[in-house]
């Protein structure tokens, strides 16, 4: 396909400026312009790339996403050794690292140190070449490693470009690393989805460099410090290390420049030490030390290498975070979506500075792994991170007093039956009036893609709480203005809107109470799906489990979850209830037409036309069904602007592929035989 030099033109622009404010964003901190704004710059490229796909270089800001998944890693040799570096523990091993580099120079003079803060993530090398990331790869053992180029490419950190000036030949090393609050969020997401959790910052950022799938790494909140040099043109070889890592900002690459120290001798070296380890529970990511290197590059090629660590540089530790304490007791805690987690009461030990006496167990296949039990002597460490974790059990101080710690069986807030499903590593609560998920089970049940009570929020539900008026969803529909003029600030008007609102959503359709209702695995789309399927609550309630087997879309992790709330007493009180209060969902809306019968629809991309719900809806209003997912069972794709993996896999499979006006156009037609 011949491209127009306009396009070309117009896609090379987007580029450089996608570039640009990347590298404003992520290397200097200080952005131009909002997050829309570039989203938009984005879905322009986007749209350009979809109409010319030969304009796709590896290098377009379009890739940050992730591309296919890889079959392996390659092995990659290292231009010049990735060297590890001695550790030094306190101020003697400092002092004679000091002296050894003063003894092979034959000088007493000062040397000039620059301290860096030492990250604790995982280091690689990046290639570039004219400017352009051309390979990545991680440490290895020192001269190979395995190539995770497609993974660099996603992370925002990494320069996809340098900028003007950069030499034409640059290897530079860094150090990939999660920060503590988006490691947190990560982990907190990954909990309530009943997947395993990760360890530390550095066990997430290793597992998302070594994924084959790049659209995974993509997923994860990386980013990356520069801290040294493989290969440069030798008329840009910097004179210090301090000049290296100025000029590796100049280029576009990230540095923590503002966390750096120059120490005009051994003695200023052990002050920012004390600085660095007093900052060091304040800072948004972890460190583990601090990296303490020779300035001048000339004094550094002269005293050189040892046989796998340089002569001058030198990592000083921190002390441990670990402590030894014993297991008390453990809690169960019920979170919001109804996750039992095990915590851990320890005898309070001082772990660097902080009085400890909670650490998180996670769930009991960690308890299994880490063989623990009540009454255990074990080590506890302080990570950063809020609860700390317990990182092994010294099994060989039992003395068979301890006790084992089972799974509970039943809800410790509502003794509701749990279920635990086949892949799941928590056991959840599934009961409607579970006090320790009640807020979020009303809030839930209240919002726009449930019952649609319209001002039923945070406040009101907080109130409604504190002053003990709901102990479960079918307690909204018993309230009373009067029990409103209780709240702060309540006035009749307000009252008289809750109320109407609360005695419009009984009649809502039956796929929205059953959405509402916050089954397990149960979202909106498959609440439409039973919904049309049985037709009524008592319906599903009484279906057997061959019969919501035979229910496209439904498998045996939905049919568990059914059963198990079915078959909670509480639960069913709860829906007793609802029916006493007058909740009457509506019948489903049967198909209006046939024209889409047996086929299967998935929207994808930016639509301007109508909204997927709305095209979904047509689909569904003709008998048809719309799916989120390609498979070969697809039969149209109706794709808009920015569509990507679901389009390259509909091309792949060979499905029809429609625009908004071809679906438009089918279903006036309705003629999906000639497709």
């Amino acid at each position: 396909m011949t491209i127009p030099e306009d396009i070309r033109t117009k896609h090379a622009e987007l580029c450089r400026q996608l570039h640009y404010h990347s590298h404003l964003y992520h290397g200097l901190n200080a952005p131009q312009i909002s997050d829309s704004e570039y989203d938009q710059l984005l879905q322009q490229l986007l749209k350009i790339e979809q109409d010319y796909p030969a304009l796709i270089t590896p290098n377009s800001p379009s890739q940050r996403v992730g591309s296919s998944p890889l079959s392996g890693f390659r092995q990659i040799a290292h231009s010049r050794p990735m060297l590890s570096l001695e550790n030094a523990f306190n101020e003697e091993d400092l002092r004679e690292f000091d002296a050894r580099i003063k003894r092979f120079l034959g000088s007493n003079d000062p040397i000039e140190y620059l301290c860096e803060m030492k990250l604790d993530g995982v280091a690689i090398e990046l290639v570039y070449q004219d400017g352009q990331l051309q390979h990545a790869s991680t440490r290895g053992d020192g001269l190979t490693g395995e190539e995770i180029t497609a993974n660099a490419r996603t992370i925002g950190a990494i320069p996809l470009q340098l900028q003007p000036g950069a030499p034409r030949r640059l290897e530079v090393r860094g150090e990939v690393y999660m920060e503590l609050a988006p490691f947190r969020q990560l982990n907190g997401q990954r909990r309530n989805e009943g997947e395993k959790t990760f360890a530390n910052p550095r066990n997430a950022t290793a597992g998302s460099l070594r994924q084959l799938d790049p659209r995974i790494t993509a997923s994860r909140p990386l980013t990356i410090s520069c801290y040294g040099l493989g290969e440069i043109d030798a008329e840009q070889t910097p004179n210090s290390q301090l000049e290296m890592l100025q000029k590796l900002h100049d280029w576009g690459l990230r540095v923590n420049l503002e966390r750096l120290a120059l120490a005009a001798d051994i003695d200023a070296v052990l002050e920012h030490y004390q600085q660095f380890l007093a900052e060091r529970d304040q800072l948004p990511f972890e460190i583990d030390g601090m990296v303490v290197k020779v300035n001048s590059f000339a004094l550094q090629q002269e005293l050189g290498e040892k046989s796998r660590t340089p002569r001058w540089a030198i990592a000083c530790k921190f002390p441990p975070r670990q402590e030894q304490t014993r297991l008390l007791d453990v809690q169960l805690q019920v979170g919001r979506t109804g996750a039992i987690t095990p915590v851990a009461h320890l005898e309070p030990v001082n772990v660097s500075g902080v009085m400890v006496s909670r650490a998180s167990l996670h769930n009991w296949d960690e308890i299994e792994r880490l063989d623990i039990r009540i009454g255990d002597q074990l080590i506890v460490e302080r990570a950063g991170d809020v609860i700390p974790d317990i990182v092994k059990v010294l099994t060989e101080k039992r003395d068979g007093s301890e006790k084992a710690i089972p799974e509970p069986t039943s809800c410790p807030a509502c003794g509701s039956p749990v279920s635990r499903g086949e892949d799941e590593v928590v056991p959840r609560c599934q009961g409607l009036a579970c006090p320790a998920r009640l807020k979020e089970s009303i809030k839930h049940f209240a919002s726009r893609g449930a019952m649609d009570i319209e001002g039923l929020g945070d406040r009101i539900i907080d109130q409604l709480l504190r002053l003990n008026l709901v102990h479960s969803v079918a307690d909204l529909y018993t309230l009373t203005k009067e029990d409103f003029f209780r709240f702060e600030r309540m006035g009749e008007v307000l009252a008289e809107k809750l109320l109407a609102a609360i005695a419009a959503s009984r009649h809502r359709p039956l796929e929205k109470l059953l959405f509402g209702l916050g089954i397990r695995h149960v979202g909106a789309h498959l609440a439409k799906v039973l919904s049309r399927r049985f037709g009524s609550l008592d319906n599903l309630r009484q279906a057997s489990r061959e019969a919501l087997l035979e229910t496209h879309e439904i498998g045996p992790q939905v049919v568990e979850s059914l059963q198990a709330f079915f078959t909670d007493q509480h639960n069913l009180d709860v829906l007793q209830q609802l029916e006493a209060a007058g909740v009457k969902p509506e019948e489903t809306a049967q198909p209006q037409g046939t024209i889409f019968s047996g086929k299967v629809f998935v929207f994808t991309g930016k639509l301007e036309r109508f909204s997927r719900s709305q095209g979904q809806e047509l689909v569904e209003q003709q008998g048809g069904r719309a799916s989120g997912s390609v498979s070969k069972k697809t039969d149209y794709l109706v794709a808009g602007p920015g569509a990507g993996s679901k389009l390259s896999k509909a091309e792949e499979l060979g499905i029809t592929i429609l625009d908004e006006e071809g679906f438009l156009q089918l279903f006036k037609t309705g003629n999906t035989e000639e497709q």
